[in-house]
């Protein structure tokens, strides 16, 4: 059985996709962090009906809690101590 052109099409691309999102993820967080901010900011302002602004949480990065940094939050990157 072989598959129409257009859904093999559409296979291969959900796989590029998914390829190019994990990535996007790994390699380039901050980034990426800031394109979500962008794309999510316009949609959570008041007046937006609560479709839009769901889907703003969904695409808007999680905080980062307690003053934890873009890269995780180990708090740990303050100088390095002083050795004797």
């Amino acid at each position: 059985m072989e598959l129409p052109l257009w859904l093999q099409y559409l296979v291969v691309g959900a796989i590029v996709a998914a390829a190019l999102w994990i990535f996007a993820r790994k390699q380039l967080p901050g980034p990426l962090r800031r394109v979500r901010l962008a794309l999510a900011a316009p949609l959570v302002r008041d007046g937006r009906p609560a479709w839009m602004r769901s889907l703003a949480r969904r695409i808007a990065p999680p905080g980062s809690g307690s003053g934890a940094s873009a890269c995780g939050g180990c708090d740990n990157c303050g100088p390095e101590p002083k050795q004797r």
